[in-house]
């Protein structure tokens, strides 16, 4: 009898494996079914786009400000702090104390490596951190100019101590990407750098494409992701396609009237967050008409910017209320400047300019979505108080170079405040001794310094409220609009974050 079970059991077995055991998994999931076990087998490679390409992977050159080098060093290096909300996460920093005002003492993970087997040690974050401070190309380079020394006490100790106390220390701390100590001063160490973030460089042209692979020692956990591919396609239309079609798995930047169109797509989510992206348009300060503040104001008057943002921006912008986002620490919101061109009119005339003037706006190609729009609406509405404005749209280097030479009448642009506090964009454009708008005043200083120098933070947001109304009621500039972070997303991409820099993180994100 037992022969015969035997016999029996050994011929279901056969039957089983000659059927290829159809329906049979084993605990981890896997398959004997054909396409299942081509579906676990299949490596996850992702592609994004963006409309503005990579200049650098250099954290501490002048790309350091760019939202796309902070996007590509995200994947590439490791910082000691990371910003989680409101609050300040460990990463390379697994904790840190204030023994005085003027002194932050930072203890290092013991475990943690670069791309090329070598050990990270204080060493690498002091040369770091020294590099920032000392190549002064970088952008970044003014929040540390109240950095005293910066000393390796031991392989998992940095002692930083600054002249005054630094309030913004972790913010700042959250750009401060780490390089090896003695490989990051050579010449060609960022053509294709290492550090010890979640992903290494495969291969890198510059405003073309960056490609990445996971870095699977790495210390918070292999990525699931095998390769990441980053892509510059700037043309939005080319970049909707690439989406629509699987071309590409995520892109940002999207224009308004892309979003419906997208929705309808079943494949593509559509993921938005609060950013810290705004526009803004400068006065010259220093240079008649707008040495006076009653033309400033005027030409804000002059303005519907509800309807603006209405009709240009629709979902992807909101209507900002101070000189910063509010996303941003130290933002307080500000009273709108109502639409009333005949309030603007009157401002004209009481300054001496009753039948208008003419003058020039400058802004650089591609530097925002819809900047050429927006700047005709603007012009439009302007022009209705007899105010002419020449367009003048320049390439980047021309426009960086005259920004800076303050060789311009009125500048249009986007920008960010990377860090997420007010000091990144208030404490280093709107200082006097900064000049970047010609707009000169002693009691703003001393409010940005002291906010700059408090580590208490319920006084530097009350300190960043008067310095925000100062710079909207004297209106330094004119700040229409902040914009939405909206990502594009293909549905099998699992763990994309938008974030509000526009630097997500791929280091937890899965394909299905």
């Amino acid at each position: 009898m037992k022969k015969v079970n035997l016999l029996f059991l050994f011929l279901c077995i056969f039957v089983l494996i000659a059927s290829g055991c159809a329906g049979i998994s084993s605990d981890s999931g896997t398959s004997t079914d054909g396409a299942s076990e081509g579906k676990t087998s299949k490596e996850q490679k992702m592609t994004v786009a963006s409309d503005v390409g990579i200049i650098s992977l250099d954290p501490y050159g002048s790309a350091h400000g760019e939202p796309s080098t902070i996007l590509a060093a995200t994947q590439i290096y490791d910082t000691l702090v990371i910003k989680d909300g409101d609050t300040f996460t460990p990463s390379l920093a697994k904790e840190w104390k204030q023994p005085d005002d003027n002194t932050w003492v930072f203890t290092l993970r013991d475990d943690v490596t670069f791309h090329d087997g070598s050990k990270l040690t204080a060493k690498d974050v002091k040369a770091s951190l020294d590099q920032l401070v000392q190549r002064k190309e970088s952008p970044l380079t003014v929040l540390w100019a109240q950095l005293d020394s910066v000393e390796a006490t031991d392989d998992t100790t940095v002692t930083i101590k600054t002249k005054t106390p630094l309030g913004n220390m972790l913010y700042n701390l959250t750009l401060l990407f780490i390089t090896p100590a003695d490989q990051a001063t050579k010449d060609d160490f960022f053509r294709k750098p290492i550090g010890s973030g979640p992903f290494k460089v495969v291969s890198f042209q510059p405003e073309q494409d960056l490609v990445l692979s996971a870095n699977k020692d790495y210390w918070n956990g292999a990525p699931k992701l095998d390769s990441v591919t980053v892509r510059n396609i700037p043309e939005t239309a080319a970049r909707m396609t690439a989406i629509e079609t699987g071309e590409i798995d995520a892109t940002w930047t999207i224009p308004a009237d892309q979003i419906n169109q997208l929705k309808q797509n079943k494949d593509i989510k559509i993921v938005d967050t609060p950013s810290y992206f705004y526009y803004f348009n400068w006065f010259n300060s220093s240079q008649k008409p707008f040495d006076d503040v009653r033309v400033r104001q005027a030409m804000w008057y002059a303005i519907d910017t509800k309807a603006i943002v209405n009709d240009l921006f629709g979902d992807t912008a909101e209507v900002m209320k101070a000189p910063i986002p509010s996303s941003v620490f130290g933002f307080s919101e500000q009273t709108p400047y109502e639409y009333n061109p005949e309030k603007a009119k009157q401002l004209l005339a009481e300054a001496g300019y009753p039948n208008g003037f003419e003058t020039r706006m400058i802004w650089s190609k591609g530097s925002g979505p819809q900047i050429f729009e927006l700047q005709k609406a603007l012009a439009s509405y302007w022009d209705k108080i007899g105010v002419k404005i020449i367009p003048d749209q320049l390439e980047r280097a021309e426009w960086i170079e005259k920004l800076t030479a303050l060789d311009w009448n009125m500048d249009l642009q986007t920008n960010a405040v990377i860090s997420g506090d007010a000091d990144y964009t208030l404490g280093r454009l709107y200082i006097s001794q900064a000049n970047r708008n010609g707009y000169k005043n002693e009691q703003l200083d001393d409010l940005l310094v002291r906010a700059k120098q408090s580590t208490d933070s319920a006084q530097r947001a009350q300190l960043y409220d008067q310095a925000n109304k100062i710079i909207w009621d004297e209106a330094v500039g004119i700040f229409p609009l902040q914009l939405k972070q909206i990502y594009a997303v293909r549905s099998n991409i699992k763990g994309l974050e938008a974030s509000p820099s526009g630097a997500p993180s791929f280091h937890q994100v899965s394909i299905d």
